[in-house]
């Protein structure tokens, strides 16, 4: 073995046994009472800011939140809301009211919001098939779309509970006797419009079962224009969710009165859920969310407390750093 070989043998057994003995040069902060108190003041003087500057922006939101699923049920109905929702002889029409209480600067978003559906349930997320969905009909392995696989013996495109459940309350609004135009166009994803829903895959025997679950989709239309299916496809994690429907691409001005004509197809009379239409604008921080704001002032606010707390005590209980007469062991021989 020559000298190079074992030098460098000797460097590598070195550099283990300082690393197995703890002993690399490291960097090991000694945390101060001053560096403590200090990091707890820059915290609070960084976050109470920033927490303000944010709730600042969320309250800057314009948000109009109107919940229809019950009025939008005639009064005779109302005992019995499921016979109701699931009769198709009864008309499901409803008009609404939403006034504008602050001028709305464009794009105003529309979102339907559901309360106590639990997207996140996990036989409903992982009733789909990501890979049916891109390359359709050619894929046969679908028997994770279960219970909602086969109808008739025939494929059905898209399968899964989650496409079966789609969606299929729809809303008009007018304002001063016109209509608004709607923009439903670009609501998803680009990243699923180009790459998770096929360009060429067209819906097949979808809802034609004796079971219908939500709304019916066009057969002439790829999968990868239709836009609702992709939003709903997107599940969320938590029971109450908003999805985008559409945009208004005009300005709303303070008192006006918007007329939302929406047709009430949706069930969710049979789980107890809600449904409610929401109209918001939007910042740089997106749409209205006190949680951010709130969070960065506690946490703010909890720091400056601390600093404060922790200045008092070490101009009260002074000591020399390193002393070790305060070691528990000193203390015992020192009281002995």
């Amino acid at each position: 073995m020559t000298d190079t070989n074992r030098e460098r043998r000797r460097t590598r057994e070195t550099a283990f046994y300082l690393f197995t003995q703890q002993s690399l040069p490291a960097c090991k902060p000694v945390l101060t009472p001053g560096w403590v108190i200090t990091i707890f003041l820059c915290m609070g003087l960084i976050f109470i800011p920033v927490g303000l500057v944010t709730l600042r922006a969320s309250h800057s939101v314009v948000e109009i939140v109107d919940r229809y699923d019950i009025e939008c049920v005639p009064e005779p109905f109302r005992i019995d809301k499921i016979s109701y929702i699931q009769d198709d002889s009864i008309p499901k029409n409803c008009s609404r009211f939403m006034k504008v209480h602050k001028y709305m600067k464009a794009p105003i978003y529309i979102y339907y919001q559901l309360d106590n559906y639990y997207q996140n349930h996990r036989r409903y997320v992982k009733s789909r098939s990501d890979k049916q969905l891109l390359h359709g009909r050619k894929y046969h392995d679908t028997s994770s779309c279960q219970p909602v696989e086969l109808n008739d013996g025939q494929p059905i495109v898209p399968c899964g509970l989650i496409a079966w459940s789609l969606f299929n309350d729809s809303f008009t609004f007018i304002r001063e006797r016109a209509e608004l135009k709607v923009n439903r166009k670009n609501i998803a994803w680009k990243s699923d419009r180009d790459h998770k829903f096929g360009k060429s895959v067209r819906p097949f025997n979808f809802q034609n079962g004796t079971l219908i679950g939500g709304g019916k989709l066009n057969p002439k239309i790829p999968l990868s224009d239709q836009e609702d299916l992709i939003v709903w496809m997107r599940t969320s994690a938590l029971p109450s969710f908003r999805k985008l429907y559409g945009r208004i691409e005009e300005d709303l001005d303070a008192d006006d009165v918007i007329v939302v004509n929406l047709i009430n197809n949706y069930n969710t009379y049979s789980f107890g859920g809600k449904k409610k239409l929401v109209l918001s604008t939007s910042n740089w921080l997106g749409g209205k969310n006190d949680f951010l704001g709130h969070a960065c002032v506690v946490i703010g606010s909890s720091s400056l407390i601390l600093a404060i707390v922790f200045t008092l005590l070490h101009l009260k209980y002074r000591r020399p750093y390193g002393d070790t007469s305060y070691l528990p062991w000193n203390r015992k021989s020192l009281s002995g």
